[in-house]
């Protein structure tokens, strides 16, 4: 492992203990913070229907549900990478460490942005009340920054590059099996199990360019028109091709 991308990945842990830390951080005592990560997922699954429906993309976009946006805890993943550096860099090639560190990147941004967003729900007359799509997109706006919000398309999309450039290196897929029994030994299944998927969803695509490329054009849109206020932002337009509507798409908070 390069002396570049153990710096990348120690920083961006610390960055995603601290952030999480309800010491450090009280807003992730916040109630609506549980309520905005369950919307969001159930928002995102609905948006990801047509990729689910063909059998080329349903394992990418299972991992991306699963494994990049939701609720899922990445706790334990991104302990495992604090852990195991060293063996890491025996085990795996840089390609798929490197897919570990974006992931920890885009976890931590996207919480970040979730905190916010939920410290602006908390702040509605009735701030118990049920999330609605205007409050969603209140929220959003009351959030800004769309610049962040654009790297934050890019970190989701970078993933996804990572691990189809990785599918494309010889012998990769080799070292991955190779590494599953001293990972399990070590007690790294979590780290083990998101490479693994993520090697085989992305395999299973023989080519990311498309699902990628939906993805993004999706997420951008979806974010241009919370920001312009939009009363449908993750609608379908009239005369929508598959894999390149409006339906929005993204990591937790927003696209």
């Amino acid at each position: 492992m390069s002396q570049v991308l153990r710096q990348r990945i120690g920083h961006r842990l610390a960055w995603q203990q601290a952030i999480n830390d309800p010491r450090r951080e009280p807003r992730n005592r916040l109630p609506q913070l549980r309520a905005l990560q369950s919307w969001q997922a159930a928002r995102l699954a609905g948006s990801f229907t047509d990729f689910l429906a063909d059998p080329r993309m349903r394992p990418a976009a299972e991992f991306f549900l699963t494994d990049l946006y939701g609720e899922r805890d990445f706790s334990g993943r991104d302990r495992d990478v604090a852990r195991i550096m060293p063996l890491m860099a025996r085990l795996l090639p840089d390609s798929l460490v490197a897919a570990a560190a974006d992931a920890i990147g885009l976890a931590v941004l996207s919480h970040a942005f979730d905190l916010r967003m939920a410290e602006a729900l908390a702040r509605r007359p009735r701030p118990d009340d049920p999330i609605s799509l205007a409050d969603y997109g209140e929220a959003y706006r009351a959030t800004g920054c769309p610049r962040l919000r654009r790297r934050q398309i890019e970190m989701i999309l970078g993933v996804g590059w990572t691990l189809d450039a990785a599918v494309k290196k010889h012998g990769v897929y080799k070292l991955l099996r190779a590494s599953r029994l001293p990972a399990r030994a070590a007690g790294l299944s979590e780290l083990q199990g998101f490479l693994e998927r993520g090697f085989a969803a992305f395999d299973a695509l023989g080519g990311a360019g498309d699902f990628l490329e939906a993805i993004g054009h999706r997420e951008r849109e979806a974010s241009r028109r919370l920001f312009a206020g939009h009363p449908d932002p993750f609608g379908i337009t009239p005369g929508r091709t598959r894999g390149r509507g409006t339906g929005g798409s993204r990591a937790r908070s927003g696209p």
